[in-house]
C-alpha cells in the first residue's frame, strides 16, 4: 500500500474514534453539572 494512503486511511480512523470519544464524554459530563 502507498504510504500516502496508509497515512489518509489512519487520519480518517483516528478523526472518527475522536469523534466517537468526544460524543460519549460529553453526556456523562452534563449530566454530572445537573446533579
Amino acid at each position: 500500500m502507498n504510504k500516502n494512503r496508509l497515512e489518509a486511511f489512519s487520519d480518517g480512523v483516528f478523526a472518527i474514534a475522536i469523534t466517537l470519544l468526544v460524543l460519549n464524554i460529553k453526556v456523562p459530563i452534563k449530566q454530572d453539572i445537573n446533579n
